[in-house]
């Protein structure tokens, strides 16, 4: 590799352009022996993650919570379950964070709670206590029947009988994770306090979970049934489209409050997630000009089965720098999303390619979120049935892919049990090539993935184009994708090549250009097999 920083030091918003690290706490590191990652062991491990020069960590969930789905059904918003540790744990988890230079966001799921959290509760007790009207409850039809057809993502029915109410509650995921009625002014001011809550112990911001299944149609329609596709329907959810239990024209209005309420807090960011069919619109209207989300969460690339020039061009295309228009967020993989050197790397070449698809990443406009591991080239794990914890692919097992594959724990050093993650046998099993892409031993090699990952994000941090500058699309074709990222004072010219042979894709004026950064590359616009170079607009 060869590398020329660049010069400018130009800083908008520090979200702007960010480049974020995803933590599943569960799987990071564990402190106390128990199998299970902690917020202590975080805290331990977070000169690492300063090490990659990202700007900011985002926690997973760690909140009270049966762990039905994992911390995706709380119990209990304003405490830290006792599996990860204490309050006391997360504000020092905070303080060594800010003092790193790392900002930290985390999680809010304000679409469903646990049927533990004592709102439901007291809900379900009657049909007329304080918070009857908080979670969506409706009369079953005159036959016993749940009131519409409406699905849950996890398989079955969105409707759960409940004998102490006489009534149906929703849900659109797990029975145990009742929809919340976000139309209710009473529950949004109790959600906004939750948010309030954590501004002020210090987070520096919020990705909001499955924001568009926050309100639901409140005549109860039938969806009506999706069009045959030609994929495997797996779920009941997948036989309909989803215009009733989701995606209400009122959900703006609510993600509005939540930005008037950060907006009293300096500095903080806020980044939606919008899954779905078909989420561009929907996407547009919660980051819609200065009053609502600042980000949103694309979901282009993350179940794509291969990455070309031609998807790369559509995803960016949908977010163009103007007026109105929010500012996006990627990501190649997640926790709920099998990892990408899986799906995309060929045989043979996962190492350059791996490469040079992590310098892609750090290429694009908009925010970069790098899901833990991912630094490393780690791969997805197979886990067997009898180990499996996903409560989505127990249910639909075994067409669908388990989420638990990805979020297996992280390799620190290859000679020790478990990979260093925890002296005790961990609640998922790392995979059999994982000791060999362990932290210790890439920080030994300087051309190691990890490293690579190092020299990427430094690249992005010390050019202001990449960063936070525009993006136009020169050429997406076959296997050449060339852009150009305009900044207030730097231009850059950005060619991968994703095709398995050498290409030479020379710019009009060669000589304008100045290459400071080239991967697999022989010649100055000779590109080989994966390769990619950067270069920089002679002034």
């Amino acid at each position: 590799m060869q590398k020329i920083k660049g010069s400018t030091q130009f800083r908008a918003a520090w979200w702007r352009g960010a480049v974020i690290y995803q933590i599943y706490p569960r799987s990071f590191a564990d402190s106390n022996g128990d199998g299970v990652g902690d917020l202590p062991g975080i805290t331990a491990r977070l000169d690492y993650v300063a090490s990659l020069g990202v700007d900011a960590i985002w926690l997973s969930p760690f909140f009270t919570s049966p762990m039905r789905d994992f911390g995706y059904d709380v119990a209990d918003y304003c405490d830290v379950d006792p599996i990860f540790g204490t309050l006391a744990d997360l504000d020092v988890l905070i303080e060594k964070a800010h003092g790193l230079g790392l900002k930290v966001i985390i999680d809010q799921v304000y679409s469903h709670t646990s049927d533990q959290h004592a709102w439901f509760a007291e809900s379900r007790s009657s049909r007329d206590n304080p918070k009857a009207d908080w979670y969506v409850w409706a009369d079953p039809k005159a036959d016993g029947s749940p009131p519409n057809n409406w699905q849950s993502v996890f398989g079955g029915p969105a409707w759960t009988w409940d004998a102490r109410r006489g009534q149906y509650y929703m849900h659109n995921f797990l029975r145990e994770q009742p929809q919340m009625n976000v139309h209710n002014p009473e529950v949004q001011e109790a959600l906004l306090g939750v948010a309030k809550f954590w501004l002020d112990r210090g987070v520096d911001g919020f990705r909001v979970d499955a924001i568009n299944f926050a309100m639901h149609d409140l005549e109860l329609r039938d969806n009506p049934p999706a069009p045959a596709g030609n994929g495997i329907r797996t779920r009941p959810f997948d036989f309909q489209l989803k215009v009733h239990n989701q995606s209400h024209p009122d959900i703006p209005a609510f993600v509005a409050r939540i930005r008037a309420l950060t907006d009293r807090y300096p500095d903080r960011f806020t980044v939606a997630e919008v899954g779905g069919a078909e989420p561009d619109r929907e996407m547009k209207a919660f980051t819609a000009g200065d009053a609502h989300f600042n980000s949103a969460y694309g979901f282009d690339f993350l179940y794509a089965d291969k990455l070309t020039p031609a998807l790369v061009r559509e995803a960016l295309e949908n977010w163009p720098a103007e007026e109105g228009i929010g500012w996006p967020s990627w990501a190649f993989s997640n926790h709920d999303a099998p990892r990408w050197i899986n799906r995309w790397a060929p045989e043979g070449a996962r190492d350059v390619y791996a490469r040079m698809v992590m310098l892609l990443f750090l290429c694009l406009r908009g925010n970069a979120i790098i899901w833990q591991g991912e630094e490393l080239g780690l791969t997805q794990v197979d886990i067997p049935f009898d180990r499996l914890q996903d409560p989505e692919a127990i249910a639909n097992w075994p067409l669908t892919l388990s989420r638990d594959g990805t979020r297996t724990p992280m390799p620190w050093k290859a000679d020790a049990p478990h990979c260093g993650f925890s002296d005790h046998t961990p609640w998922l099993p790392l995979g059999a090539d994982h000791a060999a892409l362990a932290i210790d031993q890439q920080e030994k090699l300087s051309t190691s993935m990890l490293n690579a990952t190092r020299d990427f994000v430094s690249l992005r941090q010390s050019n202001e184009a990449l960063r936070s500058g525009d993006i136009r699309i020169i050429e997406a074709q076959d296997s050449i994708l060339v852009f150009e990222r305009k900044g207030a004072q730097q231009t850059l010219l950005c060619v991968f090549n994703l095709g398995s042979s050498s290409i030479n894709w020379t710019p009009e004026q060669p000589d304008k250009w100045r290459i400071i950064e080239t991967l697999n590359a022989a010649d100055r616009w000779e590109i080989g097999a994966y390769g990619a170079v950067v270069a920089e607009a002679i002034i």
